[in-house]
């Protein structure tokens, strides 16, 4: 089909003229005759690599031009930011929303596309984002996510709202990998467009003793090195191209990083600048160990890296001067990197209490997906490498030649709904239980169980706690949200973590800053590390030396959970005490994305509890908000005047106290040039500017809209959490990736009780 022929934006199809498109793919085409430019509703089930972005792009500007406004939702915030580059410079308004939970964010009106994650979209369609009414074209990228455990009820709650308040909207489901998109599409009432079509063909196949065996032949290759895995990479960068290696861990994809970059020994003045970058941004001999395998042409990339690591390697791929990156599964999730031939040493994948478990197929497809680059390469290939003979044809079977696994609703399982059933009731959707019942009559978990006694179960069991957490009342079968209960919706938090917050904020006493971060640790909204058999004797050493201060009490079963939230909050604390990243990593055995990952996800936590606390413990509300600012900043409590000043945060806060200037006071009477010594001319100005106005008119004190201050530099300037980070709102994500997933091992939690392991 020839592209420029299409009813489509002339500004659109120019710039796609320009980067050399004339026609279109076959499935596009097919999507095209579905009604694609028409307003309708398809479920585009297609290989990676086979147009999927470019189906979205039509639909969208076909929608604006009709005087329409768009949604793209996609998993990731980095995911997020990737969109808004690509759709950029097309003719359309480009948004992203990636701001607070509790925020309409109505300047996104202005924008003819907004791009955000499913976890922001429910927030604003708590908070009434009045843009949201005028959406008239859905995207969900990745929409097999559905069927994930931590986001999946969210995003299909999230379909299940718009597409109940705007009936006549088109909606755009995408995904390389459903085993059942008849019955996703039927939810949807969508028409279904499958295709096995790539632009590049894909080769997939099993190594075993350095020989590949596809389905048509096999392949020997040069064995330079001792292991498949470096032979696999020095043939394919012999023939011009580059690597993806998944691995299992962290750790793993460190070492495979390390031997790679020896194997190879690659050299070039750009990959000498990429590694000065990366050197300079070191804070960690993770850090240093990065840059010097970049030197060699090799890189590993994972979610313990920070924003800057991440982007450099990235970049450093895509320009093809890095040859190989090994990565943990994180980097099949959705990020655009393509190479030649994709490697999957490992799939075997520890599971907390399971042990050593296979990887989903569904997963295989996404790290498969990566092989073959458009218009670079000739062919891509997918190697799974054998630890057996045995294994050859068992791996061909259970991955290459196998289904990916259906698409199942998470909304059934225990607790997952309480959160949307206030949030309907909160913003209007429902007012009594039947009509809750009827909203949930319509979720994709509804249209596979035709029973409706399990939902019916859940409501009620939802139901019964928001009234007793005074949440939620009910008269006479009418509902509605208490103020306590519309604060939690738009607040963005479950509810079980409201009432623990609530509870202990209304308790007697002394609430210091380790009590009140371990309680945030222990609630459903966090981030959490794992807890390794060498950690036991330090948290336990220190539960015993700080055991007053806490206010959680656990039961032997929620042992675990309770050492898991004690070691994120130890290492918040030493976050807090300006301990360095260097030492944090190596303490906890943990990244620097990491530390960031849960800075970030107890600020918005504690941010939460700032707002609780002015609704029932006023009392606690200062040192709530002192405790903020101590994590946000990564600050003893001696900084907090200064970094209440803008522009000051926590290096310049502590170089000016080091200096003897420790007040607003000091600073706004100081000599500049005195200041300008300490910090630079420009920014003493600015400073003494500010602290002045502070002393005429109040230092800065609404923390609520800021983020937390970059790591990086003087550490005043906002971030937002990007890359493999878990999505959505911080702690999203139950559980955090440990330093090496094959190490973390269960043990027995209890006091001087020894594991047998």
């Amino acid at each position: 089909m020839d592209f420029s022929e299409l009813s489509l934006p002339t500004a659109f199809k120019e710039h796609y003229k320009e980067k050399g498109i004339e026609s279109l793919y076959p499935p596009q085409s097919e999507c095209i005759a579905a009604g694609l430019l028409d307003g309708a509703d398809l479920l585009v089930a297609i290989p990676t690599a086979s147009g999927k972005t470019l189906i979205a792009e039509m639909a969208m500007h076909a929608a604006i031009a009709r005087g329409g406004m768009c949604l793209y939702v996609v998993p990731l915030k980095a995911l997020a930011t990737e969109k808004a580059h690509e759709f950029a410079g097309k003719g359309a308004a480009i948004g992203v929303a990636t701001g607070d939970y509790d925020q309409k964010e109505n300047r996104l009106g202005a924008n003819d596309i907004v791009i955000a994650t499913s976890e922001k979209v429910d927030s604003l369609l708590r908070n009434g984002a009045p843009w949201l009414s005028r959406v008239t074209c859905l995207v969900v990228d990745e929409v097999h996510l559905i069927d994930d455990e931590s986001r999946g009820p969210t995003l299909e709650m999230v379909i299940t709202k718009l597409r109940h308040s705007s009936p006549g909207m088109q909606v755009i489901g995408l995904s390389a990998t459903i085993g059942n998109p008849k019955q996703l599409a039927g939810w949807l009432g969508a028409g279904l467009i499958t295709s096995d079509w790539r632009p590049v063909d894909l080769r997939e196949g099993i190594c075993y003793r350095n020989t590949i065996y596809f389905a048509d032949e096999e392949k020997e290759i040069p064995a330079p090195a001792k292991t498949e895995d470096i032979n696999l990479l020095l043939d394919c960068v012999a023939e011009g191209g580059q690597c993806l290696v998944f691995v299992s861990s962290r750790r793993n994809a460190e070492g495979y990083a390390k031997r790679a970059a020896t194997a190879l020994k690659y050299s070039h003045a750009v990959l000498d600048s990429i590694a000065e970058k990366l050197e300079a941004a070191a804070e960690t001999d993770m850090g240093r160990v990065l840059a010097a395998c970049v030197r060699n042409g090799a890189a590993f990339h994972h979610a313990g890296m920070n924003r800057i690591q991440r982007t450099l390697v990235e970049e450093g791929f895509r320009t093809g001067f890095i040859k190989a990156i090994s990565s943990t599964p994180t980097l099949a999730a959705g990020l655009n990197l393509p190479a030649r031939r994709v490697i999957i040493r490992d799939y075997l994948r520890f599971a907390g209490g399971e042990g050593m478990r296979p990887i989903p197929v569904r997963e295989y497809r996404q790290m498969a997906g990566r092989a073959g680059r458009p218009h670079l390469d000739p062919y891509g290939e997918a190697i799974l490498i054998a630890k057996a003979e045995y294994a050859v044809n068992d791996l061909y079977e259970e991955y290459v030649e196998a289904p990916d696994e259906d698409v199942q609703s998470r909304c059934g399982e225990e607790g997952v709904l309480t959160a949307h059933i206030l949030s309907l009731i909160a913003t209007g959707y429902a007012r009594s239980r039947d009509e809750l019942m009827a909203f949930l009559e319509k979720t994709l978990y509804a249209y596979q169980h035709t029973g409706k006694r399990a939902l019916s179960r859940t409501l009620d069991d939802a139901l019964v706690f928001l009234i007793e957490a005074e949440m939620v009342t009910d008269l006479s079968g009418m509902l509605h949200a208490t103020e306590y209960g519309e604060l939690t919706s738009r607040l963005y938090i479950d509810p079980h973590s409201a009432e623990i917050i609530t509870t202990a904020l209304r308790e007697e006493g002394n609430l210091t800053d380790l009590a009140l971060l371990q309680l945030l640790c222990m609630t459903p909204d966090m981030f959490t590390l794992y807890v390794k058999k060498n950690d036991l004797g330090m948290l336990e050493k220190f539960f015993y030396e700080h055991e007053e201060e806490f206010r959680t009490e656990f039961s032997y079963d929620e042992m675990e959970e309770f050492f898991r939230s004690l070691k994120t909050a130890m290492l918040l604390s030493d976050w807090t005490d300006e301990i360095g990243d260097d030492t944090i990593c190596t303490r906890y055995g943990v990244g620097p994305g990491d530390i960031y990952n849960a800075v970030e996800g107890v600020g918005w936590l504690l941010h939460a509890s700032g707002r609780l606390a002015r609704l029932f413990a006023p009392g606690h509300r200062d040192a709530v908000e002192e405790t903020t600012l101590r994590v946000r900043h990564g600050i003893r409590r001696e900084l907090i005047p200064l970094v209440r000043i803008k522009g000051i945060g926590r290096v310049r806060a502590r170089r000016l106290f080091t200096n003897g200037i420790t007040t607003p006071e000091a600073l706004a009477t100081a000599d500049p040039s005195l200041i300008g010594s300490i910090v630079g001319g420009k920014t003493a100005e600015s400073i003494i500017r500010a602290a002045k106005a502070g002393r005429r008119g109040g230092i800065r004190r609404d923390i609520t809209s800021e983020r937390m201050a970059a790591r990086k530099g003087e550490g005043d300037q906002p971030t937002e959490m990007d890359g493999g980070a878990p999505a959505g709102k911080p702690g999203a994500e139950r559980n955090s990736h440990p330093a090496d997933d094959s190490t973390a091992q269960k043990s027995l939690f209890s006091f001087g009780a020894k594991s047998d392991e």
